[in-house]
């Protein structure tokens, strides 16, 4: 059977894109380092890096409010 070459284009999912996102959240908002981004390719890392950026952010408000 032939291979459906449109799922090689595009390996990840929402559902794995959005896995990636919460974990760098949690990440972010536990205070770990951007530079542990555990995904080597470039979209997964990109929505682990944007989830660690608003966890992050979410860890300095909660900081200043304390």
């Amino acid at each position: 059977m032939p291979r459906n070459h449109h799922n090689l284009e595009h390996p990840w999912s929402l559902e794995s894109l959005n896995k990636a996102y919460q974990q760098g959240y949690m990440a972010g908002l536990t205070g770990s380092q951007r530079n542990q981004q555990p995904y080597p390719a470039e979209v997964p890392a990109a929505a682990w890096e944007a989830g660690w950026d608003d966890g992050n952010e979410q860890m300095r408000l909660q900081q200043r409010s304390a």
